[in-house]
């Protein structure tokens, strides 16, 4: 038994004396802090990303019904659910917000809210939405989100969002319409060289587009 005790002692002191030297030195610590910080992280994000699809495609599957009730122009049951188990976007949005399904939710709403005319709740969702997810759709989404504080008579609020948009956007359909808007709601502020200028922005930059088939007469109106 003690030549068993004499073998095993020279591990066991080896063991403790490394485990003191880490007590000791705290830059080692700090390093073996980290390392294990970051294999718990790693875990963490692994387990809330396989959570997190596994919402986000529960979400999908129950936001399908409301999108066709929003095409339909039945706003109040895209919003609020009906009696077959849709939950309304406004539910989907709260209980998915981590989710890129509850994000599209906050889009949905708000739309249906502008179409409501209720401009303060579309508001909120509009800019509850996360404008990071599609290129395409968030530019649309800073322009409608324009037309709301247009709607609440902030001008000037309106026109930075849609020359946001046009610029985030720059292509020929959704910058050219934007900035149009912008320069109609300049004109109603009688700031005509502001309007001036992005009417040719319009001509210059976008001439295949729709619009710039009749931005002569904008230009024309705002010269005057």
């Amino acid at each position: 038994m003690a030549t068993t005790t004499n073998k095993t002692a020279p591990q066991v002191q080896e063991n403790e004396g490394l485990m003191a030297k880490i007590k000791r030195n705290p830059i080692i610590s700090a390093i073996v802090g980290v390392i294990v910080l970051a294999a718990l992280i790693f875990i963490g994000v692994h387990l809330y990303n396989k959570h997190n699809e596994a919402k986000n495609d529960e979400a999908a599957t129950k936001i399908a019904k409301g999108q066709e009730y929003f095409a339909q122009g039945n706003f109040d049951q895209a919003l609020n659910g009906d009696n077959a188990g849709y939950p309304g976007f406004v539910k989907i949005a709260s209980q998915y917000s981590s989710t890129k399904t509850g994000n599209v939710a906050n889009l949905y709403a708000g739309l249906a809210y502008y179409y409501k005319a209720d401009y303060d709740k579309a508001i909120k969702y509009l800019e509850d939405f996360d404008t990071q997810d599609d290129a395409f759709i968030s530019n649309n989404a800073i322009a409608a989100l324009g037309n709301c504080y247009a709607k609440k008579g902030n001008i000037d609020k309106a026109v930075s969002l849609l020359k946001d948009a046009a610029e985030r956007a720059d292509n020929p359909i959704v910058s050219p319409y934007c900035l149009v808007q912008a320069g109609e709601l300049l004109e109603s502020q009688n700031k005509m060289d502001e309007a001036l200028k992005l009417y040719k922005e319009v001509k210059a930059k976008y001439p295949e587009s729709g619009e710039a088939q009749t931005i002569e007469k904008y230009i024309q109106r705002a010269t005057k």
